[in-house]
């Protein structure tokens, strides 16, 4: 990139609907500038280190964007040259791949297929003002492009992630409907869990516990992936090195937390091993063969954050209300428990008996559920 390495840029996190308040914390905490919230998009001002930081840090964000422009539309002409008008040649190398994804919410240009061909079209009109080359060959580092539109308001940025946040590298086994990581890891910061013991008790792949032990022992999400940024020059490479570097130095090899995950499902056990020891937090969890309904602490207090399995196919209805009827005759019985239940049945609070001491509205991908918390004893 051609921009001073000091140069700040307008950022964004992007995440799921729900969780702005725990990325807006998560931001704060890394001491970044100028942060405001809106629906699914927390914004920021950062230089290269900070956004490395972002990259690697947060955890319940779904991606990192530099903004270019920001502008209303209404016409396919006036997004042709609105993004025509941006100086794409101080972000992007003559050879650059320059992918364009898109997104369109509420908005009068739906079409996100013409969207992403058109702003491709003025891209290539901008490049070849400074460039001067009959066509991009696009055979050097990738820089994704992402045109946002939202209420006909236009936001177009330079997507510093690549892959989503979500994709941790650990994932090496799933199962049916796993839950997304930065989502399992914005459950666990809406409780404020700090070492009281953990159980995840119907654990599936094991994403819940991973990402409570991972965050009790430092892992920082980002330790075992790369992110499209830090090839984009020398600066982002050394701040992501930099990063990495002081993160290893933040591990705690044994932190004194018990954490516990059951599941009936003797295969997602296995699965959940498999992605522990591949997030290097294995030697932390107990893995147990255990039906949730039957459910007996192995401490005398603790933190429960569970999914249950949802009723998606037809005949799983009646069995999966009943699984929630019967931990409504369990979990309350506990003393000095606190839980909590990701469920994408909306009257989940009537089938398991007892109102939630709060509820909160989510998303995991582009599947509505609710996280209902009951922390009042």
């Amino acid at each position: 990139m051609k921009l001073p390495n000091n140069h700040l840029y307008r950022c964004y996190a992007s995440c799921s609907f729900g969780l702005e308040s725990v990325v807006q914390d998560e931001l704060q905490k890394l001491e970044a500038a100028e942060i405001s919230a809106q629906d699914g998009r927390v914004y920021f001002s950062a230089d290269k280190a900070m956004i490395a930081k972002a990259n690697c840090r947060l955890l319940a964000a779904d991606r990192i964007y530099i903004v270019l422009s920001e502008f209303p539309v209404k016409t396919f002409d006036e997004l042709f040259e609105n993004v025509r008008k941006i100086d794409w040649a101080d972000y992007l190398p003559s050879n650059a791949d320059f992918p364009v994804t898109g997104d369109a919410v509420r908005s009068q240009l739906m079409s996100v297929s013409d969207m992403q061909s058109i702003s491709k079209k003025a891209i290539v009109e901008a490049l070849k003002r400074v460039y001067d080359l009959p066509f991009f060959a696009e055979d050097g580092v990738k820089f994704p492009v992402h045109i946002f539109n939202f209420k006909d308001i236009v936001t177009v940025s330079l997507n510093t992630s690549g892959a989503g946040l979500n994709r941790r590298s650990y994932r090496k086994a799933e199962m049916a409907a796993p839950l997304r990581e930065n989502l399992a890891a914005g459950l666990i910061k809406l409780t404020r869990w700090r070492d009281r013991p953990f159980y995840d008790i119907m654990c599936g792949s094991g994403t819940i516990v991973i990402e409570a032990a991972m965050m009790a022992r430092g892992v920082i999400p980002g330790l075992l992936r790369r992110f499209a940024s830090e090839y984009w020059d020398d600066e982002f490479k050394k701040a992501y090195f930099e990063e990495r570097t002081a993160a290893k130095d933040l591990l705690i090899k044994k932190p004194d937390i018990p954490f516990y995950a059951f599941d009936i499902d003797k295969k997602a056990l296995e699965a959940a091993k498999t992605n522990a020891a591949a997030a290097h937090v294995a030697d932390l969890i107990y893995f147990g063969c255990r039906d949730a309904r039957k459910f007996v602490p192995e401490t005398t207090s603790g933190t429960i954050i569970t999914n249950p399995p949802y009723a998606m196919r037809m005949g799983e209805k009646d069995e999966v209300e009943s699984l929630y009827r019967d931990l409504g005759k369990k979990l309350p019985a506990l003393q000095d428990f606190k839980y909590y239940i990701i469920a994408a049945d909306e009257k989940f609070e009537e089938h398991f008996g007892k109102k939630a001491d709060k509820k909160r509205k989510l998303y995991n991908g582009n599947s509505k559920c609710f996280y209902y918390q009951y922390f009042k004893n």
